[in-house]
């Protein structure tokens, strides 16, 4: 386990010169650890390196793990089916992939029955990418619009975005410039259930580039965590993770 503290010190090191060189603080960029695939154990341990917020792609590994796991914001960072929405809705701090009015329409249901407010990102697809979920960049404007106008139990507090995969990641720095011209523009809208805080853009791959574009939280799993095959986590489990 000490090598997740080690990773972890060598992500926050690179997140610092990232931000210094976009002129702006370590602590100006919220560090999400993705702990997809990963064991209690090697979360919490995380956790007690300082962790203070994870994101998971999957509702079935929310409710898996949850009981298990010390005090953390949990972010729902993967696509979200409709029908699933009830599971983590008591659950996540923020839900990252939100991509449809028919999606936003369901977690202001159920928000409404546990009688909360959930916070949500918009997701965009710059690249447009058919492998990928979210919004154009054309269509963002709308979405947003539609939320505010029907969904009073929804708080729209960003974007989010994934880049297309590239060999050099300042490649991919032209979508990030974008979406942050995006975030930028929306961030002015003045309504009471519209709050822009959050960026969300870079992974373990991309992050420091990500930074220098603006992005203010960052997705990371395999340069913290390293690699993992789920199927020996269930297995470690009997089976009990689906």
């Amino acid at each position: 386990m000490e090598d997740i503290k080690g990773n972890l010190d060598r992500v926050h090191g690179l997140i610092r010169s990232a931000a210094e060189s976009a002129g702006r603080q370590e602590e100006d960029v919220l560090l999400v650890a993705v702990s997809k695939t990963r064991t209690p154990e090697e979360i919490n341990t995380a956790i007690q390196a300082g962790v203070t917020d994870i994101g998971e792609n999957k509702v079935q590994e929310i409710v898996d793990k949850y009981e298990d796991i010390d005090p953390v914001r949990w972010h729902m960072i993967g696509h979200l089916q409709t029908n699933k929405v009830k599971y983590i809705i008591d659950k996540v701090d923020m839900i990252h992939s939100v991509d449809s009015l028919k999606l936003a329409r369901e977690i202001n249901k159920r928000a409404a029955a546990k009688d909360l407010t959930m916070d949500i990102l918009i997701q965009i697809n710059p690249a447009q990418e058919e492998s990928k979920f979210g919004v154009s960049l054309e269509e963002t404007r709308e979405l947003i619009d539609q939320i505010l106008a029907e969904c009073d139990r929804i708080r729209i507090r960003g974007l989010m975005s994934v880049a297309p995969i590239a060999e050099d990641p300042r490649d991919v720095k032209p979508y990030f410039d974008k979406v942050k011209a995006q975030y930028d523009e929306f961030g002015k809208i003045d309504h009471p259930n519209l709050d822009f805080k959050y960026l969300s853009m870079g992974m373990s791959h991309d992050f420091q580039v990500a930074i220098e574009a603006g992005s203010n939280l960052i997705r990371v799993g395999s340069a913290i965590f390293g690699e993992r095959d789920y199927e020996k986590f269930r297995r470690e489990n009997n089976g009990n993770a689906q």
